[in-house]
């Protein structure tokens, strides 16, 4: 485990909508960031939608399609794991970059909440519930909301 989450201060703008977009790829890992996600925006009142593309790939243009629809902050989840070939490598770090060149060139936040494991036991351990470590779905959005 990489640590507890630190505590932020969260003080979204009332009015505030947040896109909470998942990968479509291990459904029930993503259901679990969702709720995290969802957790967060409920906490603070923060209104969303959820919507979903093929894979994490996608998760930055169907972002930066969020914000420049008119969304405030947008959450992504996802999990990619680690295979037998370089696959992993590209898509994770063509995610990464994805999401950090959105953010910048729209001056909105992204809650980066795609898990990159190397078994599903390490993901299980990152998606909130009674046998996980964290709640990475929750921290993504508490993540975006702090920036808001």
């Amino acid at each position: 485990m990489a640590g507890s989450a630190p505590i932020v201060k969260v003080n979204p703008s009332a009015g505030s909508k947040v896109a909470i977009i998942s990968s479509s790829w291990h459904r029930d890992i993503c259901a679990a960031l969702i709720a995290g996600s969802v957790k967060a925006m409920d906490e603070y009142k923060i209104a969303y939608e959820v919507s979903y593309v093929p894979g994490s790939f996608e998760l930055p243009l169907a972002a930066q399609k969020a914000l420049d629809a008119g969304f405030d902050a947008a959450v992504i989840v996802g999990l990619v794991l680690k295979g037998e070939t370089p696959h992993f490598d590209y898509v994770c770090q063509g995610v990464t970059q994805g999401v950090m060149d959105v953010q910048l060139s729209r001056s909105k936040p992204i809650g980066f909440g795609v898990l990159m494991c190397n078994d599903l036991d390490q993901a299980i351990a990152r998606i909130g519930g009674p046998a996980a470590k964290e709640d990475k779905g929750y921290d993504a959005g508490i993540a975006a909301l702090a920036l808001l």
